[in-house]
């Protein structure tokens, strides 16, 4: 199973910083994400990058069960 990875509004939505999900691709494990976590997660999901072990790919990217997936909500803040 791939482990997915879930940081800042995604980890909060969901109420987890990661979880394990057997799936074939990078999208089965968010189309897998969105069916456990309802439809809040799945608008937080419109403004994420999607990345597996550390690179941006395409949902039809294959996983494996050595693989992580990640959710990335984009980042704000800092000084001027």
């Amino acid at each position: 199973m791939a482990v997915l990875l879930l940081f800042a509004s995604a980890r909060e939505v969901a109420g987890t910083p990661r979880v394990e999900i057997d799936a074939a691709t990078v999208g089965d494990v968010i189309s897998v994400a969105t069916e456990r976590f309802g439809p809040h997660f799945a608008s937080v999901l419109t403004t994420c990058k999607i990345w597996l072990n550390g690179e941006e790919v395409h949902e039809t990217t294959p996983v494996t069960g050595k693989d992580e997936v990640a959710v990335l909500p984009p980042v704000s803040g800092g000084s001027q």
